[in-house]
Protein backbone atom coordinates (compact mmCIF):
# COMPACT_ATOMS: atom_id res chain seq x y z
CA UNK A 1 0.00 0.00 0.00
CA UNK A 2 1.08 3.60 -0.54
CA UNK A 3 0.97 5.50 2.75
CA UNK A 4 1.16 9.28 3.02
CA UNK A 5 2.27 11.38 6.00
CA UNK A 6 1.31 15.03 5.44
CA UNK A 7 2.46 18.00 7.47
CA UNK A 8 -0.15 19.12 10.00
CA UNK A 9 -1.54 22.57 9.22
CA UNK A 10 -3.78 23.18 12.22
CA UNK A 11 -2.74 26.24 14.25
CA UNK A 12 0.44 25.54 16.22
CA UNK A 13 0.20 21.79 15.61
CA UNK A 14 3.75 20.45 15.58
CA UNK A 15 3.01 16.74 15.90
CA UNK A 16 3.37 14.42 12.93
CA UNK A 17 1.44 11.27 12.06
CA UNK A 18 4.38 8.88 12.34
CA UNK A 19 7.96 8.76 13.58
CA UNK A 20 10.82 7.56 11.35
CA UNK A 21 10.74 4.30 13.33
CA UNK A 22 7.13 3.80 12.28
CA UNK A 23 7.99 4.53 8.66
CA UNK A 24 10.82 1.99 8.87
CA UNK A 25 8.35 -0.74 9.91
CA UNK A 26 5.98 0.07 7.06
CA UNK A 27 8.81 0.02 4.52
CA UNK A 28 10.09 -3.25 6.01
CA UNK A 29 6.64 -4.68 5.24
CA UNK A 30 7.05 -3.67 1.57
CA UNK A 31 4.86 -0.56 1.67
CA UNK A 32 5.77 2.73 0.03
CA UNK A 33 5.72 5.77 2.30
CA UNK A 34 5.53 9.39 1.17
CA UNK A 35 6.32 12.06 3.75
CA UNK A 36 5.73 15.75 3.11
CA UNK A 37 8.90 17.81 3.38
CA UNK A 38 9.51 19.07 6.93
CA UNK A 39 6.41 17.25 8.24
CA UNK A 40 8.28 16.01 11.30
CA UNK A 41 10.48 19.04 11.94
CA UNK A 42 8.30 20.36 14.76
CA UNK A 43 8.60 17.03 16.57
CA UNK A 44 12.36 16.85 16.12
CA UNK A 45 12.35 14.47 13.13
CA UNK A 46 13.94 15.71 9.92
CA UNK A 47 13.71 14.82 6.24
CA UNK A 48 16.97 12.87 6.33
CA UNK A 49 15.64 10.79 9.26
CA UNK A 50 12.65 9.74 7.18
CA UNK A 51 14.76 9.13 4.10
CA UNK A 52 17.08 6.88 6.10
CA UNK A 53 14.00 4.99 7.25
CA UNK A 54 13.03 4.42 3.61
CA UNK A 55 10.49 7.18 2.96
CA UNK A 56 10.26 9.34 -0.14
CA UNK A 57 10.03 13.07 0.59
CA UNK A 58 7.45 15.07 -1.37
CA UNK A 59 7.36 18.86 -1.54
CA UNK A 60 3.67 19.61 -1.07
CA UNK A 61 0.66 18.39 0.86
CA UNK A 62 -1.24 18.12 -2.42
CA UNK A 63 1.28 15.61 -3.74
CA UNK A 64 1.03 13.48 -0.57
CA UNK A 65 -2.76 13.27 -0.78
CA UNK A 66 -2.78 12.70 -4.54
CA UNK A 67 -0.27 9.85 -4.48
CA UNK A 68 -1.37 7.95 -1.34
CA UNK A 69 -3.94 5.23 -0.73
CA UNK A 70 -3.90 5.81 3.02
CA UNK A 71 -3.22 9.05 4.88
CA UNK A 72 -1.91 8.75 8.44
CA UNK A 73 -1.99 11.99 10.39
CA UNK A 74 -2.73 13.45 13.81
CA UNK A 75 -5.55 16.00 13.67
CA UNK A 76 -8.76 16.06 11.70
CA UNK A 77 -8.55 17.59 8.22
CA UNK A 78 -9.29 21.30 8.18
CA UNK A 79 -11.25 23.09 5.46
CA UNK A 80 -8.37 23.64 3.06
CA UNK A 81 -7.62 19.90 3.11
CA UNK A 82 -11.16 18.74 2.28
CA UNK A 83 -10.72 19.08 -1.46
CA UNK A 84 -7.48 17.04 -1.39
CA UNK A 85 -9.18 13.93 -0.02
CA UNK A 86 -10.02 11.33 -2.66
CA UNK A 87 -12.96 8.98 -2.93
CA UNK A 88 -12.08 5.62 -1.35
CA UNK A 89 -8.94 7.01 0.30
CA UNK A 90 -8.30 5.79 3.86
CA UNK A 91 -7.86 8.53 6.46
CA UNK A 92 -6.46 7.27 9.75
CA UNK A 93 -6.42 10.08 12.30
CA UNK A 94 -8.31 11.79 15.12
CA UNK A 95 -11.64 13.09 13.82
CA UNK A 96 -13.97 13.90 16.77
CA UNK A 97 -16.86 14.20 14.31
CA UNK A 98 -19.47 14.85 17.02
CA UNK A 99 -17.98 18.30 17.60
CA UNK A 100 -18.03 19.44 13.95
CA UNK A 101 -20.98 19.16 11.62
CA UNK A 102 -19.00 20.86 8.83
CA UNK A 103 -16.22 18.26 8.98
CA UNK A 104 -18.74 15.43 9.07
CA UNK A 105 -20.58 16.68 5.98
CA UNK A 106 -17.28 17.25 4.17
CA UNK A 107 -16.11 13.68 4.76
CA UNK A 108 -19.49 12.36 3.60
CA UNK A 109 -19.11 14.37 0.39
CA UNK A 110 -15.54 13.18 -0.23
CA UNK A 111 -16.60 9.51 0.17
CA UNK A 112 -13.41 8.58 1.97
CA UNK A 113 -12.84 5.84 4.54
CA UNK A 114 -12.63 7.64 7.88
CA UNK A 115 -11.10 5.55 10.66
CA UNK A 116 -10.97 7.56 13.88
CA UNK A 117 -8.30 6.92 16.47
CA UNK A 118 -10.65 7.99 19.25
CA UNK A 119 -13.27 5.26 18.65
CA UNK A 120 -10.97 2.26 18.26
CA UNK A 121 -11.94 0.19 21.29
CA UNK A 122 -10.29 -2.95 22.67
CA UNK A 123 -11.85 -5.95 24.41
CA UNK A 124 -11.53 -4.30 27.82
CA UNK A 125 -13.57 -1.33 26.65
CA UNK A 126 -10.62 1.06 26.67
CA UNK A 127 -9.63 3.39 23.83
CA UNK A 128 -5.99 2.48 23.12
CA UNK A 129 -5.34 5.15 20.48
CA UNK A 130 -6.87 7.93 22.55
CA UNK A 131 -5.21 6.95 25.81
CA UNK A 132 -1.68 8.34 25.24
CA UNK A 133 -2.96 11.76 24.15
CA UNK A 134 -5.41 11.77 27.06
CA UNK A 135 -2.47 11.05 29.36
CA UNK A 136 -0.54 13.97 27.88
CA UNK A 137 -3.55 16.31 27.98
CA UNK A 138 -4.46 15.36 31.54
CA UNK A 139 -0.98 16.15 32.79
CA UNK A 140 -0.76 19.33 30.72
CA UNK A 141 -4.12 20.51 32.08
CA UNK A 142 -2.56 21.02 35.49
CA UNK A 143 0.53 22.75 34.07
CA UNK A 144 -1.63 25.16 32.10
CA UNK A 145 -4.16 25.60 34.90
CA UNK A 146 -1.42 26.43 37.37
CA UNK A 147 -0.03 29.05 34.98
CA UNK A 148 -3.36 30.72 34.33
CA UNK A 149 -4.14 30.91 38.03
CA UNK A 150 -1.45 33.58 38.16
CA UNK A 151 -2.72 37.14 38.63
CA UNK A 152 -1.02 38.72 35.57
CA UNK A 153 -3.22 36.52 33.36
CA UNK A 154 -6.37 37.29 35.40
CA UNK A 155 -6.29 34.17 37.57
CA UNK A 156 -7.01 34.11 41.31
CA UNK A 157 -3.36 34.49 42.20
CA UNK A 158 -3.19 31.08 43.86
CA UNK A 159 -0.14 28.80 44.03
CA UNK A 160 -1.54 25.29 43.72
CA UNK A 161 0.88 23.73 46.18
CA UNK A 162 0.61 26.50 48.75
CA UNK A 163 3.51 27.19 51.13
CA UNK A 164 4.02 26.56 54.86
CA UNK A 165 1.35 28.48 56.69
CA UNK A 166 -0.83 28.91 53.59
CA UNK A 167 -3.33 26.29 52.45
CA UNK A 168 -2.81 24.76 48.98
CA UNK A 169 -5.07 25.49 46.06
CA UNK A 170 -8.09 23.36 45.31
CA UNK A 171 -8.54 21.41 42.08
CA UNK A 172 -11.87 19.95 40.95
CA UNK A 173 -11.62 17.19 38.33
CA UNK A 174 -14.72 16.20 36.38
CA UNK A 175 -14.33 12.61 35.27
CA UNK A 176 -12.17 9.78 36.60
CA UNK A 177 -11.08 8.46 33.22
CA UNK A 178 -7.58 8.70 31.76
CA UNK A 179 -7.57 12.51 31.64
CA UNK A 180 -8.97 12.83 35.14
CA UNK A 181 -6.58 10.33 36.70
CA UNK A 182 -3.54 11.97 35.10
CA UNK A 183 -4.70 15.45 36.08
CA UNK A 184 -5.34 14.35 39.67
CA UNK A 185 -1.93 12.70 39.81
CA UNK A 186 -0.16 15.87 38.65
CA UNK A 187 -2.17 18.16 40.92
CA UNK A 188 -1.57 15.88 43.91
CA UNK A 189 2.15 15.85 43.11
CA UNK A 190 2.18 19.65 43.36
CA UNK A 191 0.52 19.40 46.76
CA UNK A 192 -2.91 20.70 45.77
CA UNK A 193 -6.12 19.48 47.39
CA UNK A 194 -7.96 17.48 44.71
CA UNK A 195 -11.60 16.45 44.42
CA UNK A 196 -12.46 14.07 41.58
CA UNK A 197 -16.02 13.38 40.46
CA UNK A 198 -17.49 10.56 38.41
CA UNK A 199 -20.73 8.59 38.06
CA UNK A 200 -18.84 5.29 37.92
CA UNK A 201 -18.32 3.97 41.44
CA UNK A 202 -15.73 1.44 40.25
CA UNK A 203 -13.58 4.29 38.99
CA UNK A 204 -14.02 6.23 42.22
CA UNK A 205 -13.02 3.17 44.24
CA UNK A 206 -9.93 2.81 42.06
CA UNK A 207 -9.00 6.46 42.59
CA UNK A 208 -9.53 6.07 46.31
CA UNK A 209 -7.20 3.06 46.36
CA UNK A 210 -4.30 4.50 44.35
CA UNK A 211 -4.26 8.21 45.18
CA UNK A 212 -2.85 9.90 48.30
CA UNK A 213 -5.19 11.11 51.06
CA UNK A 214 -5.39 14.69 49.75
CA UNK A 215 -7.22 13.36 46.67
CA UNK A 216 -10.86 12.78 47.61
CA UNK A 217 -13.72 11.35 45.56
CA UNK A 218 -17.37 12.34 45.30
CA UNK A 219 -20.23 11.14 43.15
CA UNK A 220 -20.91 13.41 40.19
CA UNK A 221 -24.29 15.12 40.10
CA UNK A 222 -25.46 18.68 39.55
CA UNK A 223 -25.92 19.35 43.26
CA UNK A 224 -22.34 18.39 44.10
CA UNK A 225 -20.90 20.25 41.12
CA UNK A 226 -22.73 23.46 42.05
CA UNK A 227 -21.50 23.14 45.63
CA UNK A 228 -17.87 22.44 44.78
CA UNK A 229 -17.30 25.04 42.07
CA UNK A 230 -17.82 27.78 44.67
CA UNK A 231 -14.65 26.81 46.56
CA UNK A 232 -12.28 25.35 43.97
CA UNK A 233 -9.61 27.37 42.16
CA UNK A 234 -9.00 25.16 39.12
CA UNK A 235 -11.61 23.01 37.36
CA UNK A 236 -10.56 20.30 34.90
CA UNK A 237 -13.11 18.98 32.39
CA UNK A 238 -12.14 15.40 31.58
CA UNK A 239 -15.44 13.79 30.57
CA UNK A 240 -15.57 11.54 27.51
CA UNK A 241 -18.43 9.71 25.81
CA UNK A 242 -16.94 7.57 23.02
CA UNK A 243 -17.67 9.13 19.66
CA UNK A 244 -20.39 11.36 21.10
CA UNK A 245 -20.67 14.97 22.21
CA UNK A 246 -19.60 15.60 25.80
CA UNK A 247 -22.39 16.53 28.24
CA UNK A 248 -22.51 20.08 29.61
CA UNK A 249 -21.84 19.50 33.29
CA UNK A 250 -21.16 23.18 33.96
CA UNK A 251 -23.75 25.55 32.51
CA UNK A 252 -23.43 29.27 31.81
CA UNK A 253 -25.35 30.27 34.95
CA UNK A 254 -22.91 28.32 37.14
CA UNK A 255 -20.05 30.68 36.25
CA UNK A 256 -21.59 33.35 38.48
CA UNK A 257 -21.24 30.98 41.44
CA UNK A 258 -17.46 30.74 40.96
CA UNK A 259 -14.98 33.15 42.47
CA UNK A 260 -13.39 35.71 40.10
CA UNK A 261 -10.18 34.30 38.64
CA UNK A 262 -11.28 30.67 38.80
CA UNK A 263 -9.71 28.75 35.90
CA UNK A 264 -11.46 26.12 33.78
CA UNK A 265 -9.37 23.80 31.58
CA UNK A 266 -11.79 21.88 29.39
CA UNK A 267 -9.90 18.93 27.94
CA UNK A 268 -13.19 17.64 26.49
CA UNK A 269 -13.19 20.52 23.97
CA UNK A 270 -12.47 18.06 21.10
CA UNK A 271 -15.88 16.52 21.76
CA UNK A 272 -17.67 19.84 22.20
CA UNK A 273 -16.61 20.46 25.81
CA UNK A 274 -18.24 19.60 29.13
CA UNK A 275 -18.70 23.29 29.95
CA UNK A 276 -21.47 25.18 28.16
CA UNK A 277 -19.28 28.23 27.57
CA UNK A 278 -16.42 26.23 26.06
CA UNK A 279 -15.29 27.10 22.55
CA UNK A 280 -12.12 25.82 20.86
CA UNK A 281 -9.03 27.99 21.24
CA UNK A 282 -5.47 27.71 19.94
CA UNK A 283 -2.00 27.69 21.45
CA UNK A 284 -1.61 31.16 19.94
CA UNK A 285 -4.68 32.52 21.77
CA UNK A 286 -5.42 29.89 24.44
CA UNK A 287 -7.76 31.67 26.85
CA UNK A 288 -10.81 33.89 27.08
CA UNK A 289 -12.74 35.21 30.07
CA UNK A 290 -16.49 35.02 30.73
CA UNK A 291 -17.98 36.35 33.98
CA UNK A 292 -14.43 36.71 35.38
CA UNK A 293 -13.79 32.99 34.87
CA UNK A 294 -10.70 32.11 32.80
CA UNK A 295 -11.40 29.48 30.14
CA UNK A 296 -8.54 27.44 28.62
CA UNK A 297 -9.84 25.18 25.85
CA UNK A 298 -7.07 24.50 23.34
CA UNK A 299 -8.29 21.77 21.00
CA UNK A 300 -4.86 20.22 20.45
CA UNK A 301 -3.17 20.49 23.82
CA UNK A 302 -0.64 17.67 23.21
CA UNK A 303 0.58 19.60 20.16
CA UNK A 304 2.53 21.84 22.54
CA UNK A 305 4.80 18.91 23.47
CA UNK A 306 5.13 17.32 20.02
CA UNK A 307 8.19 15.13 20.58
CA UNK A 308 6.60 13.32 23.52
CA UNK A 309 3.18 13.22 21.86
CA UNK A 310 4.36 11.94 18.47
CA UNK A 311 6.43 9.18 20.07
CA UNK A 312 3.54 8.14 22.31
CA UNK A 313 1.03 8.22 19.45
CA UNK A 314 3.11 6.16 17.01
CA UNK A 315 3.66 3.55 19.74
CA UNK A 316 -0.06 2.75 19.69
CA UNK A 317 -1.17 3.58 16.13
CA UNK A 318 1.57 1.70 14.24
CA UNK A 319 0.22 -1.84 14.82
CA UNK A 320 -3.17 -0.77 13.42
CA UNK A 321 -1.60 1.15 10.52
CA UNK A 322 0.35 -1.99 9.62
CA UNK A 323 -2.83 -4.09 9.63
CA UNK A 324 -4.58 -1.59 7.37
CA UNK A 325 -1.62 -1.48 4.99
CA UNK A 326 -1.04 -5.24 4.97
CA UNK A 327 -4.66 -6.34 4.59
CA UNK A 328 -6.59 -3.35 3.26
CA UNK A 329 -9.26 -1.68 5.37
CA UNK A 330 -12.06 -4.19 4.71
CA UNK A 331 -10.16 -7.33 5.67
CA UNK A 332 -8.33 -5.59 8.53
CA UNK A 333 -11.62 -4.47 10.07
CA UNK A 334 -13.19 -7.88 9.56
CA UNK A 335 -10.33 -9.57 11.39
CA UNK A 336 -9.87 -6.95 14.13
CA UNK A 337 -13.00 -6.01 16.08
CA UNK A 338 -11.16 -3.15 17.80
CA UNK A 339 -10.20 -1.56 14.50
CA UNK A 340 -13.71 -2.06 13.12
CA UNK A 341 -15.03 0.20 15.88
CA UNK A 342 -12.79 2.93 14.49
CA UNK A 343 -14.87 3.10 11.30
CA UNK A 344 -16.88 6.33 11.41
CA UNK A 345 -17.71 7.22 7.80
CA UNK A 346 -17.36 4.78 4.89
CA UNK A 347 -17.70 6.00 1.31
CA UNK A 348 -20.30 8.63 2.19
CA UNK A 349 -22.15 6.59 4.82
CA UNK A 350 -22.02 7.25 8.56
CA UNK A 351 -21.48 3.94 10.33
CA UNK A 352 -21.12 5.24 13.89
CA UNK A 353 -24.53 5.91 15.41
CA UNK A 354 -23.19 8.43 17.95
CA UNK A 355 -22.39 10.86 15.13
CA UNK A 356 -25.96 10.88 13.85
CA UNK A 357 -27.26 11.30 17.40
CA UNK A 358 -24.85 14.17 18.09
CA UNK A 359 -26.49 16.31 15.39
CA UNK A 360 -30.02 15.07 15.92
CA UNK A 361 -30.13 13.64 12.40
CA UNK A 362 -32.55 10.89 11.49
CA UNK A 363 -30.51 10.08 8.43
CA UNK A 364 -27.31 11.13 6.72
CA UNK A 365 -27.24 14.82 5.80
CA UNK A 366 -24.71 15.62 3.09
Amino acid sequence: MIVGIPKEIKNNESRVGMTPAGVFELVKNNHKVYVQSDAGEGSGFFNQDYQQAGAVILDTIGQVYAMSEMIVKVKEPIEEEYILIQEGQILFTYFHFASSEALTKAMIRQKSICIAYETVEDEEGTLPLLTPMSEVAGRMAIQQGAKYLEKPVKGRGVLLGGVPGVAPGKVLVLGAGVVGIQAAKMAAGLGAHVTILDINMKRLRYVNDVMPPHVVTEFSNEFNIRRLIKTHDLIIGGVLLKGAKAPNLITRDMLKEMRPGTVIVDVAVDQGGCVETTRPTTHENPIYIIDDVVHYSVANMPGAVPYTSTMALTNVTLPYALKLANLGWKEACEKDASLKKGLNIVEGNIVLQEIIEAFGWEEIVA
